[in-house]
């Protein structure tokens, strides 16, 4: 299973890095058309590296962070491919949440992914995410990942316009897909003890395994590729509409929230440090600032 798929973690790999390439350039154009007395925003890139408990190379990514733009305040584009075993809790995690028992006697692992999250400098142009990964064990592989959008101030046309993307995209491999994975965001990510969502969904996914490997990369690809075309349009709405102190209060009341899921809750933030990667690239999705009341 393990020489299998070589080829299509490489595949794989390559496409999540070549995603990201495509946000890098559409964000710092972003900030290039938009007229204001600050320079441009650009991103700064680093490169992180995973080591194993042992010291040995366990792979790595490009951090990219951009802070203080026009445009964006904070905005993070990561890419990563990690290997290695999981440590004992990890193992324990992964049998009983995915019914691999395995894990015990093999505990190797692979991952890739992309990882995204943008905080704007208008309170009036919402926050989102978006993820894309493939994960693979020895006992099983599958593909997880999602988009959805976090605004402080709602505009229900801008909600209808990013669900219309992803459904389209969805819609291009089964009908089924986005009815399905828009109701495990809207359970995903909710915030039990602010009794709360995070922000207005969109589509998450994970465990995502139909047996056949290239129809379930196509789907992938297609979630990160309707990202631009859901979100871009929406900034581009929004990033010059006259905002208020108000606003940008609350738009520092809800970033509390954000951090609060993302510290509490969220599934890749716990992996991230459970598994030793670079904790300044597994915490990129906190914001600049936040406030709470």
């Amino acid at each position: 299973m393990t020489d299998m798929f070589d080829d299509r973690k490489a595949l794989a790999s390559a496409w999540f890095r070549d995603l990201r390439d495509q946000i890098v350039a559409a964000f710092e154009e972003l900030e290039n058309t938009q007229t204001d007395d600050r320079p441009a925003g650009r991103f700064e890139v680093t490169e992180t590296k995973r080591k194993s408990d042992d010291g040995a190379d366990a792979g790595g990514g490009l951090m990219s962070v951009m802070r203080g733009g026009r445009v964006f305040e904070k905005v993070g584009v990561n890419v990563s491919t990690v290997y290695g075993e999981l440590g004992e809790r990890a193992q324990a995690a992964m049998a009983a949440r995915k019914g691999l028992p395995g894990m015990k006697e093999d505990p190797r692992f692979w991952a890739s992914g992309i990882s995204l999250v943008a905080h704007m400098q208008n309170p009036h142009a919402p926050a989102v995410h978006m993820n894309t990964r493939m994960f693979w064990t020895p006992h099983a592989w599958w593909f997880g990942g999602g988009s959805d959008l976090n605004p402080c101030i709602e505009y229900t046309e801008d909600t209808a316009a990013f669900h219309h993307v992803l459904k389209q995209y969805c819609d291009h491999h089964d009908a089924e897909y986005y009815p399905k994975y828009k109701a495990w965001a809207d359970e995903y990510f909710f915030i039990p003890h602010r009794n709360r969502a995070r922000g207005i969904g969109g589509v998450f996914y994970d465990d995502h395994n139909t047996d056949d490997w290239q129809a379930d990369f196509a789907f992938t690809q297609d979630v990160g590729r309707a990202f631009l075309p859901a979100f871009v349009p929406i900034t581009e709405k929004r990033r010059n509409q006259p905002w208020t102190d108000a606003d940008k209060d609350a738009q520092l009341i809800h970033r509390g929230l954000y951090a609060e899921y993302n510290l509490v809750y969220d599934r890749g933030t716990k992996f991230g440090l459970e598994t030793g990667h670079d904790a300044n690239a597994v915490l990129m999705s906190l914001p600049p600032l936040a406030k709470w009341v």
